[in-house]
């Protein structure tokens, strides 16, 4: 896999929310990976389902 190119949200602020935000990768396959800025090293590959499923919880919260 090649290098992913991470993008933090424009809502982050410009320190990223003290380092404390999700960043978002996709690949060529429509992989959407996931990450927390404050520990890299760990990603999730949600299923399309799990991440929609994931983003209307957020929306309600």
């Amino acid at each position: 896999m090649s290098e992913l190119q991470w993008q933090k949200s424009s809502f982050s602020g410009p320190s990223g929310n003290n380092g404390e935000c999700i960043e978002l990768a996709t690949t060529e396959a429509r992989t959407v990976h996931l990450r927390e800025s404050d520990t890299p090293t760990i990603t999730l590959s949600p299923s399309h389902h799990a991440l929609r499923a994931l983003l209307r919880w957020q929306k309600t919260a």
